[in-house]
């Protein structure tokens, strides 16, 4: 194949780097993009779209399961499960939005080259190849290339020994499912199978569950897990897989599977950065305010730049570099990035966490007396905001609850607009609607609650 140039290459065609593509492209820069995988990377493919169509169809089934014990009068019989269907139903979305990413990349008259990128210096990558494969020039890179998931040396993976994206390659829901690691890849994937009729043991290191949110959040999953008939080992540590059964320090637990979602490292092995010796930041790429790299031209963005590794993170980033490529006056400067956990119930972190900023305080208003909650039979949980003292500015909001993933959107609005108790108590929100949380949580912060 012949040599390309461009202004632009980017290396990952995830959600950082197809943004930051399909950006570029409307901008009028010359865009190239490399990728060994379909587009979309491992949150379109392997994460986030799959694991979520999963968690829907492990919610419908488990609905459907319950309904004749529940309160609604709803009768029907015993319901099974044709889980290689429910795979392909997975498989077809993921389908559809490759090929949509694809089209949106083509209008933007990006182009894309499938294969392996390794730098050859700061302006050149080699295409499967050391200098021998086909050669792309570029007056500027991004390194997109994302995250892969961190091996135990006691649990390497292969055949029982999953990783989060082999296990929703499963056309089968095994009896036993052991997930080490009690994070939130963890928990969404086993909550689901647990769901689907697995019987479910998380065993975490930590002392609990979700250990990077506070106890208030995660105390509503811990119940609904237990409801689930999931088991959790708290402070175990996985020592090893033999006779059907994970080794822990607290002893065997029989598994059919062993799901590992210990974390995520960047995935920069391969790709030739020592040949630009960039700075680092432990394993990550260190960036500046631009998300450039210690060498001039060369970008980074998405997992490979550290902590929160969240695709919308990413695009955010993409997007903003390919417009400080284009010269417009730009700048990574974000005061809040919602995180969800789609756990059952789903929790969101936005902003600051009670205690985290001195001078702060915080108030909650609790989701069983929130009439949609009721209404839904689902009132586990409550929306909780933090605020300034001196003049109620609001610094994070946090929830707990069924479905209120919805809500992200605007927690995150709220901080980034500088709104204070006070907009938020004098904005109308709909009614019945779970949004009503965030007004009550409010109200109640001023001292002023109708509901509570």
């Amino acid at each position: 194949m012949s040599d390309i140039s461009c202004k632009l290459l980017i290396i990952g065609a995830g959600p950082g780097g197809y943004v930051c593509a399909i950006r570029a492209g409307q901008l009028g820069i010359d865009t190239v993009v490399v990728d060994e995988g379909k587009p979309g990377g491992t949150c379109l493919n392997e994460g986030c779209i799959p694991s979520k169509a999963l968690i829907h169809a492990a919610d419908e089934f488990h609905k459907i399961a319950r309904a004749p014990h529940g309160p609604l009068g709803i009768c029907t019989g015993t319901p099974s499960l044709d889980f290689a269907k429910t795979i392909a139903w997975k498989d077809g979305i993921v389908r559809r939005l490759n090929s949509g990413v694809s089209a949106l990349m083509k209008k933007a008259k990006v182009r894309f080259v499938t294969g392996r990128a390794r730098f050859l210096d700061g302006k050149t990558v080699s295409i499967n190849g050391s200098g021998d494969g086909q050669i792309i020039r570029a007056e500027y890179i991004v390194i997109a290339s994302g995250s892969a998931p961190v091996e135990l040396p006691d649990l390497p993976f292969g055949g029982p020994i999953l990783t989060s994206s082999e296990a929703m390659k499963l056309t089968q829901v095994p009896e036993s499912l052991a997930v080490v690691g009690g994070g939130y890849i963890g928990l969404e994937l086993g909550t689901a199978f647990a769901k689907l009729g697995a019987q479910v043991t998380v065993a975490e290191a930590e002392d609990r569950i979700l250990p990077l949110y506070d106890r208030e959040l995660t105390r509503p999953v811990e119940a609904r897990l237990d409801a689930l008939g999931v088991t959790v080992l708290a402070g175990a540590k996985a020592q090893g897989y033999a006779d059907g059964s994970l080794q822990t320090d607290q002893g065997p637990v029989a598994a059919e599977k062993v799901l590992v979602t210990v974390g995520r490292r960047p995935r920069t092995a391969g790709i030739g950065i020592e040949e630009l010796a960039l700075t680092q930041d432990g394993p990550f790429i260190k960036i500046d305010s631009y998300c450039q790299s210690s060498m001039r031209g060369i970008y980074a963005i998405g997992d490979v730049t550290g902590e929160p590794m969240l695709a919308h993170r990413a695009m955010a980033q993409g997007e903003m570099v390919a417009e400080h490529i284009a010269g417009h006056a730009v700048e990574w400067d974000k005061r809040a990035i919602p995180a969800v956990c789609f756990t059952d119930p789903e929790v969101v972190s936005c902003g600051a966490a009670p205690g985290e900023i001195a001078g702060t305080s915080s108030a909650s208003f609790p989701l069983q007396a929130n009439g949609r909650a009721l209404a839904s039979e689902r009132e586990d949980g409550f929306v909780r905001v933090v605020w300034r003292d001196s003049d109620h500015a609001v610094e994070g909001i946090q929830a707990v609850g069924a479905g209120v993933s919805e809500l992200s959107a605007s927690f995150a609005l709220a901080i980034e607009m500088g709104a204070c108790l006070e907009d938020i108590g004098a904005t109308i929100h709909a009614h019945p609607t779970q949004s009503e949380a965030l007004h009550e949580a409010c109200l109640h912060a001023l001292g002023q609650a109708l509901h509570i």
